[in-house]
């Protein structure tokens, strides 16, 4: 079992920056992969970036150039630093955990970007 606590939401103004953070229950060394995926009013939930165990990382088309995902082992901690936020990055933000076969979800936390 894998618990991911996210944190770090909340309300900024566009062109602003927040930092997510993505607490797991274990080491980040034993997971295959942590992504960020985001959901927004009406909308399917999509993948903003993800990380796997070897460092590499990919991201959406969208957040390319602004959010950056980053692990530190120490903490088992992943984090999404995005800057230059725009309104439609409004959404909820769920962590998302792939380990040995099995799939783990955060309970999610709102990023709120007004114009």
């Amino acid at each position: 079992q894998v618990q991911l606590v996210e944190s770090g939401g909340g309300l900024v103004q566009a062109g602003g920056s927040l930092r997510l953070s993505c607490a797991a229950s274990v080491s980040i060394f034993s997971i295959n992969a942590v992504g960020w995926y985001r959901q927004a009013p009406g909308k399917q939930r999509e993948l903003v970036a993800a990380i796997n165990n070897s460092g590499s990382t990919n991201y959406a088309d969208s957040v390319k150039g602004r959010f950056t995902i980053s692990g530190d082992n120490a903490k088992n901690t992943v984090y999404l630093q995005m800057n230059s936020l725009k309104p439609e990055d409004t959404a909820v933000y769920y962590c998302h955990a792939y380990r040995a076969g099995y799939a783990y979800w955060g309970q999610g936390t709102q990023v709120t970007v007004s114009s």
